[in-house]
């Protein structure tokens, strides 16, 4: 019965990834909550399942002239180095406290989401 909603859900994350929403978030509670998946592999997979539409979006925004690589190649290698060395933290750290921390994120940013106001232009 699960692998019913396994194709859909699939699709609608990856469409919510392809518009630059980020379905990470639903797809951890998606495979921690409903498929049971421990949580260091669901982070795995998450990072697997958006990588290849992350590089397929990165190319066509590319060949449209939307992005200055130059401009962006600090962000793209800081984010990188980044990625690297909180992965090693993220491996260190108690798996509860990180749950607890991933869930702290996850409700700052939907109040910020409900609270912000975009600034008038000068």
């Amino acid at each position: 019965m699960l692998d019913l909603f396994t194709l859909p859900v699939a699709v609608i994350l990856g469409f919510l990834a392809g518009l630059g929403v980020g379905g990470g978030s639903l797809l951890m509670l998606w495979l921690t909550v409903v498929v049971g998946m421990e949580y260091p592999q669901a982070r795995v997979t998450n990072l697997l399942f958006f990588l290849p539409g992350a590089l397929i979006a990165t190319l066509f925004h590319c060949k449209q002239g939307r992005l200055n690589i130059k401009r962006i190649l600090p962000a793209i290698v800081l984010g990188c180095v980044s990625a690297a060395l909180f992965s090693y933290i993220g491996n260190k750290i108690n798996t509860d406290l990180l749950k607890k921390c991933f869930g702290g994120l996850l409700l700052l940013t939907g109040l910020r989401e409900l609270f912000y106001r975009p600034r008038k232009a000068k």
